[in-house]
């Protein structure tokens, strides 16, 4: 299971409607997680967060929304800090911000009252196991007083301003804002109420997705986005599930074997067929286990047609609707894209190299690449020969390369903002891979099991079965280009 951290976010909000407005911050585009996005202030619990004899959760997530507030946008409220300086002020939190010591912090915290009530709850959300980490977060409201600024500075955060709730989302609509799954999803929910209501809702609304509905995953405009549970590869353990779309619907890579997944999963389809949306079609990116679990029962539930690579129909399992065969440069009409605009569609570029059959889906209105397993954002993708072929891999990966990608969608991992980025880094791993092949290739000859931890020396040998399968694949590039050949099942460089 990946690693939990438990963390907490305020949502800030100057005046009252209709003129309410709400602070989000930009965050670096160099961090690990969900670098580039507009996001509510926050951050993770430290042990300084606890008080040492005290058994109060609650305590320890207020103390931490007070700290992350401080830090990232210099406001103290309550009863913390009122006597303080503003040279102090500023000492402290240059010390938080970095991370060299929070002895000043606990000073001033642990000498305050614990009544903080300008801090108030709105929900929890847990974000989906797709990644190497998984965030527990506390949200909770401030209704800011008048003349306080926030003020942001340059590090973890690069950006910072208010918006109207509206605004908001219709710069994000039109692809202007890239805004974290979790604010878009509560800034909808504000966008429509007073904060008392808000509150109310988005408590339930919350609780109602701890239970175990579906978290609303937009990246971008039109397509959500949800990990479910599959029998796939370490070091993932969900496929992600698409649903591509404003109006009329597209089912993509519903890989779950899961039943009770696959019913979490036709609960949130049922609920936007209620709403008035209609699914055309199921797609497919190609025909592996994990990408397949549950064509069948969602094909025939919703009398679905599946569409994808001629070569993917006769290798997933049976009783599915058999719509039409998908090629290279075909067009999947999407209608008007969320913001209004025609001619959205789904472009069709057949990738091999991991699979024969595998298809990506490129977006015409935000630049956004549904991948499959041409890359992922939590591992490196296995190609296994036969089918598996490397050339022809890294032949497709170039192709996608000519896209102008900006968000990339895999199959497994979370989404990245910056997909050509992403692709060249891939690219260049691959051929780092490849560097070392040559370095521990000899004259005299080695086998597979030889060459593993001295090709795979940064990877668990746990995992070396699966690692061998695309050492297979660079020898047989590498053989393919004249500089090694095979003599049984020693592999040696060409003299």
């Amino acid at each position: 299971m990946p690693a939990v951290r438990h963390a907490t976010s305020i949502i800030i909000t100057r005046g009252t409607k209709p003129d309410l407005k709400v602070f989000l911050v930009q965050r670096n585009p160099e961090l690990r997680f969900m670098g580039g996005y507009w996001a509510f202030p926050g951050g993770t619990l430290i042990p300084e967060d606890h008080l040492s004899g005290i058994a109060e959760p609650e305590l320890a997530y207020l103390r931490c929304a007070l700290r992350e507030l401080f830090e990232e946008t210099g406001i103290l409220i309550g009863a913390i800090g009122k006597e303080l300086s503003v040279a102090a002020r500023k000492a402290i939190r240059e010390q938080l911000l970095k991370s060299a010591s929070v002895d000043g912090w606990l000073r001033i915290v642990n000498a305050a009252s614990p009544d903080h009530q300008e801090l108030s709850p709105v929900g929890n959300l847990i974000t989906p196991p797709f990644a190497s980490l998984v965030y527990d977060t506390r949200f909770y409201h401030l209704a800011l007083a008048e003349g306080i600024i926030p003020e942001v500075v340059p590090g973890e955060l690069v950006d910072s301003d208010f918006f109207d709730p509206d605004e908001a989302i219709n710069l994000w609509q039109r692809g202007e804002l890239a805004l974290a799954p979790p604010v878009l999803y509560l800034l909808r929910l504000l966008a429509g109420m007073d904060i008392p209501d808000f509150k109310t809702e988005a408590g339930r609304q919350t609780a109602k997705i701890k239970a175990g509905s579906l978290l609303p995953l937009y990246f971008v405009p039109g397509i959500f986005m949800t990990p479910l549970q599959t029998p796939t590869l370490p070091p993932a353990t969900t496929t992600n599930t698409f649903i591509v779309g404003n109006e009329k619907l597209f089912l993509v890579e519903p890989g779950t074997h899961d039943p009770d997944e696959q019913q979490r999963l036709c609960a949130c389809m049922d609920e936007m067929i209620s709403a008035g949306k209609h699914f055309e079609a199921i797609l497919l990116t190609h025909h592996h286990a994990d990408h397949v679990g549950a064509v069948t029962a969602v094909s025939r539930r919703y009398q679905l047609p599946v569409r994808a690579h001629p070569r993917t129909f006769g290798r997933i399992p049976a009783g599915y609707l058999q719509g039409t065969p998908l090629h290279d440069g075909d067009r999947i009409d999407l209608g008007n894209s969320p913001d209004g605009r025609p001619d959205w569609h789904l472009h069709v570029m057949h990738t091999p190299g991991h699979a024969v059959d595998h298809l990506c889906y490129l977006d015409s209105r935000y630049q956004a690449a549904l991948v499959g397993d041409m890359l992922s954002t939590v591992s490196t993708i296995v190609i296994d020969p036969p089918e598996g072929h490397m050339r022809t891999y890294l032949n497709s990966l170039q192709r996608l390369l000519e896209y102008p990608i900006k968000t990339v969608f895999p199959a497994h991992g979370p989404a990245h903002q910056d997909g050509g980025r992403l692709i060249r880094k891939l690219l260049g791993h691959r051929q780092e891979r490849e560097n070392k092949i040559i370095q521990a290739l000899d004259t005299a000859g080695q086998t597979i099991a030889e060459l593993l931890p001295r090709v795979y020396d940064d990877t668990a040998p746990a995992v070396y079965p699966v690692a061998a399968r695309s050492l297979l694949a660079g020898l047989l590039k590498l053989e393919e280009d004249n500089v090694c050949r095979r003599q049984q099942e020693s592999w040696m460089l060409n003299e």
